[in-house]
């Protein structure tokens, strides 16, 4: 797979939710599983994946805003590094949402 064809929701997740979608899968979805992975709880392990399922949402309705469009356009064609796509992303959502 190239990288320009990279999900961007992909792109947005940090290495602790890769991590944890790869054992995820490993694990055939058995949350149980992953709960002894971790060594935590079920109730713990669901509530990491809900809020990855809310995060991956969210990514999906901010795909959907040029600016942010243009930064991850800018990050996958290597103009500009991830991190320093993050922080843009983070800093105009934060004005964004200011006003």
């Amino acid at each position: 797979m190239n990288i320009k064809d990279v999900p961007n929701w992909i792109l947005s997740l940090d290495e602790e939710d890769i991590e944890f979608i790869k054992k995820f899968v490993m694990n055939s979805g058995s949350l149980k599983e992953i709960a002894k992975v971790y060594g935590v709880s079920y109730p713990t392990v669901r509530i990491k994946l809900d809020r990855l399922i809310e995060k991956i949402k969210l990514n999906d309705v901010e795909d959907n805003e040029e600016f942010i469009q243009f930064i991850k356009r800018l990050s996958i064609d290597d103009r500009i590094n991830l991190e320093e796509a993050k922080l843009i992303i983070e800093k105009y959502k934060k004005e964004k949402g200011d006003k």
